[in-house]
């Protein structure tokens, strides 16, 4: 069977969605309990979050509406004051989007010609002469584990360490390489590597970050993106090897990437600790021992279902097939690539469409022949494009705070959390400066303990996860902000995306 084409999937909604900074630095914000729209926030939330719904886009200027989270639309009035809610009309709540050469947006109100403006604290619509005012700064809201596509070279951004560059010429976002976390400071983003690294103006990888790794950002709806220096460079893959550096000469559009939320890559090992690979184009064995590129698989799974497709580097998916035999020859809309997942101690469990459990057959073959699972049926699971976690829950952030000493769930700027697998689906956390993640009698953590414990991550979707603590309880988001382990049942503040 010859291989598939790899095909680049569309960034989710709530990929898509962004934070407007006014000029004051504070975020534009619905305010829940008031029906009334502010800029005091400083950070960036999910009061502060908007989709930006497009009805007619050029060059430099769209036709949107901007809805929150909640389901409603930023709606200006007719004496200038800003509320949302539902709108009346076809142009009720329309805005021209007009995107600047600064990397800023104005927003026009369609109806009255007038723009959106903050004076730092409360938000209308009165002006119809623009300034500095009126400016706003879209940041992206998507979680900062990112991916970066470009769709003229149909290749993903991959850090080399040993040469200290980024080329764009990964067919397939599986390696570690492809993942960047997309670092927001001081209205300037920081592109750091798998391995600690920054991008810079440069063409080389600096070890800190610094003004010469600043770089300003144009966003799109939709989820383009282009980083540019502020002085005229952007950056675009050149030369026949494809190396992300800085230049004035981009053609065909080449500067514009799509920045996604890094996909999930797994590893499956046998209970005889081989790797479920895919051999001989199609056939799924637990083959070898040693890791290949065929022994990944990317992990999709839609949060609101137990089901999980496995997608293989080779571009098809895992599905049953005739005989029970699971085969790498699914289409994304099969039934027979649907698994319902069962966990048990960090190990998976997977159950096809037609009921059966997947296991290891005498020859190596993986096939759906148990009706009840047993230790044969149980597949150990490592992350295989995650050296590291950073976790966001429904508060923000986890990270350290220079006024706390207890590891905290709201922040805006994340700690990197490295993982040490000790066993399947078991991993001990270890904090920036290398010291272990401890626990205390009240079910809180400090990043400074001397003794590695264990943790234990099961999947809930393609990139939301649940970690059992040392003290068996779930971890959650406290509305504190305050990161806890007390809870006996998964609840939505156990959830964590990564």
């Amino acid at each position: 069977m010859d291989e598939m084409e790899w095909i680049h999937r569309h960034p989710k909604a709530e990929d898509l969605r962004v934070g407007l900074i006014s000029w004051a630095g504070t975020y534009l914000t619905f305010e829940a309990c008031k029906n009334t729209v502010t800029a005091t926030a400083k950070s960036l939330g999910r009061r502060q979050t908007w989709e930006i719904l497009v009805s007619n886009e050029h060059e430099t200027q769209a036709v949107v509406r901007l809805k929150s989270v909640q389901g409603l639309y930023l709606l200006c009035e007719c004496d200038g004051t800003m509320c949302y809610g539902r709108p009346r009309t076809s142009h009720h709540g329309c805005f021209l989007l007009h995107f600047h050469r600064n990397s800023k947006w104005t927003l026009q109100c369609l109806i009255s010609g007038r723009y959106l403006e903050s004076n730092g604290k409360d938000v209308f619509c009165t002006s119809r002469v623009l300034s500095a005012y009126h400016m706003w700064t879209p940041r992206p809201a998507l979680h900062v584990h990112v991916i970066l596509y470009s769709p003229i070279h149909r290749c993903y951004a991959r850090a080399d360490p040993t040469m200290g560059r980024i080329w764009v010429d990964a067919a397939v976002p599986c390696l570690e390489e492809c993942g960047f976390l997309l670092h927001f400071r001081d209205g300037c983003y920081h592109l750091e590597t798998s391995t600690h690294h920054f991008l810079s103006h440069v063409d080389r990888l600096f070890s800190q970050p610094s003004s010469q790794t600043a770089f300003h950002m144009q966003v799109r709806p939709g989820g383009l993106v282009a980083l540019c220096d502020g002085e005229g460079g952007m950056l675009y893959p050149q030369g026949k090897h494809l190396l992300l550096g800085l230049g004035c000469n981009p053609v065909r559009g080449e500067e514009w990437f799509i920045l996604q939320h890094c996909p999930t890559w797994v590893r499956l090992r046998s209970k005889t600790r081989r790797f479920i690979s895919v051999i001989y184009d199609d056939e799924v064995r637990a083959a070898s021992e040693r890791l290949t590129p065929m022994s990944l698989f990317q992990f999709e799974c839609d949060s609101e279902s137990p089901t999980v497709q496995l997608r293989s580097a080779n571009g098809y998916y895992l599905a049953q097939r005739r005989h029970r035999a699971v085969m790498a020859d699914g289409h994304p809309l099969e039934s027979d690539t649907f698994f319902r997942m069962h966990w048990n101690c960090g190990r998976i469990i997977l159950q096809s469409c037609r009921g059966r459990f997947l296991g290891i057959a005498p020859n190596g073959l993986l096939m759906a022949n148990a009706t009840l699972p047993g230790p044969n049926e149980e597949f150990g699971i490592l992350f295989a494009n995650r050296p590291f976690l950073v976790l966001r829950g429904r508060y923000g952030y986890v990270g350290s705070s220079s006024g706390h000493d207890l590891i905290q769930c709201n922040q805006d700027q994340p700690d990197r959390i490295h993982l040490l697998p000790c066993r399947q689906g078991i991993y001990h956390f270890q904090a920036q400066g290398g010291s272990f993640w401890s626990i205390t009698s009240f079910g809180t953590f400090r990043p400074w303990g001397k003794f590695a414990l264990n943790f234990c991550i099961e999947l809930q979707g393609s990139n939301l996860l649940t970690v059992l603590a040392p003290n068996g309880f779930y971890m959650r988001a406290d509305q504190s902000g305050t990161l806890l382990a007390d809870s006996e049942d998964i609840t939505k503040e156990c959830i964590w995306e990564f």
